[in-house]
């Protein structure tokens, strides 16, 4: 199973409104698909990220950098594989954006390995479980977005079979945003699992104002609380200081910070993100770690990987969407078959490898760049 052609192609949609966190606002919906074909005809097909204005850098990076060092390496070899692609992140550069490049590439590994031995990644990892609850990213300030669109918005997320929702905080005052999370709660009725997440949008001190101002409500987790300068120090103090679990990891490009986290007593929950940071085999480095100090595993985004990681593992707890077509129009535009969530589970597919099945017209209308090596 040796690789011999290696394809990246960047797509980028339009969305039709702008969706603001603490500190970021999104208008697009952008991923980076990566297939390589083996010289015994299998051929992988798998997506990752939301990275916004990078796709076309990350094309260029898999198919000019990292597509020399494994053209003819055997696909099952996939930690040597990975050992040669990572030495492109040697050298001074965008290392997150090296990693990213990465990942892409390793995912499409994980994608031939299952479809090799007959198996989806699920499998691959463990088969730990057949399903998993999922739950939706939202909550997004809006201009005349009120408390009671907020509500009204939790229950459209239970209708759409969704069984929770991450609120975006930190772009308020600690008050402001405690009375958005009250009308989320409220607006969700019993069962509904709500958390907050800041972006790394408030100081230590206002982080903890904002957790102790929510404590009596059932919140599953508060997300990157504090600013990115000093974070570990910072989430620990939080985490000392309220009973809700702290959740971070997304913004680490490499299982090492995740052990930063770890080490510093920082969080609860790592959503160590496996298209940012170097794949699956990174990934699992990271999720072994935390299985050693009883920290449990969620993942930013990416249900169509995430969910095959998460249910591999005993240890993971849910997986996270944008339930929202407005905010990701990849699900109905490029995975027409994918399993939908029901009553706040997601089924995880066995076809073999990822089971992602692409909607080729729909790739074609939104690529902006592509490039083949062999």
């Amino acid at each position: 199973m040796r690789i011999e052609r290696i394809e990246a192609i960047a797509i980028e949609i339009p969305l039709p409104r702008r969706f603001a966190g603490s500190v970021y606002a999104m208008t697009t919906r952008c991923a980076v698909i990566t297939r390589i074909a083996t010289t015994d005809g299998l051929v992988s097909e798998v997506y990752n990220g939301d990275n916004r204005e990078h796709g076309r850098e990350i094309v260029r990076i898999i198919t000019e950098e990292i597509a020399p060092l494994i053209i003819g390496e055997d696909a099952i070899a996939y930690e040597r594989i990975w050992e040669k692609a990572q030495a492109i992140a040697i050298p001074n550069r965008d290392r997150k954006l090296a990693m990213e490049a990465i990942a892409c590439v390793d995912t499409a590994i994980w994608d031939l390995l299952g479809k090799r031995a007959g198996l989806s990644v699920r499998q691959l990892l463990g088969g730990s479980r057949t399903e998993m609850p999922i739950i939706s990213i939202g909550g997004y300030y809006a201009e005349g977005k009120t408390l009671l669109d907020l509500a009204k918005e939790m229950a459209q997320l239970r209708d759409w079979g969704m069984g929770g929702c991450k609120v975006k905080v930190g772009g308020l005052s600690a008050e402001a945003d405690a009375a958005r999370v009250r009308a989320a709660v409220d607006g969700a009725g019993p069962g509904f699992m709500i958390s907050v997440d800041a972006n790394r949008g408030w100081s230590t001190a206002e982080a903890i104002r904002f957790a102790r101002l929510i404590e009596d409500l059932p919140i599953a987790w508060f997300e990157e609380p504090c600013h990115w300068y000093d974070e570990a120090r910072g989430m620990a103090e939080v985490r000392r200081a309220t009973r809700i679990p702290i959740n971070a990891g997304q913004s680490e490009y490499t299982a090492r910070g995740v052990r930063r986290l770890l080490d510093a007593g920082a969080v609860d929950i790592v959503n160590f993100d496996a298209s940012e940071a170097g794949g699956i085999t990174e990934w699992r480095r990271a999720a072994a770690a935390c299985a050693l100090v009883d920290v449990q595993m969620a993942h930013h985004e990416e249900p169509q990987i995430a969910a095959h990681m998460l249910a591999g593992i005993p240890h993971g707890i849910c997986v996270e969407c944008f339930a929202d077509p407005a905010r990701d129009p990849l699900w109905p535009h490029l995975l027409p078959d994918a399993p939908r969530p029901k009553a706040g589970m997601l089924a995880v597919p066995d076809r073999p490898g990822f089971g992602i099945s692409l909607d080729q017209a729909a790739v074609g209308r939104f690529t902006i760049a592509a490039a083949t090596a062999r």
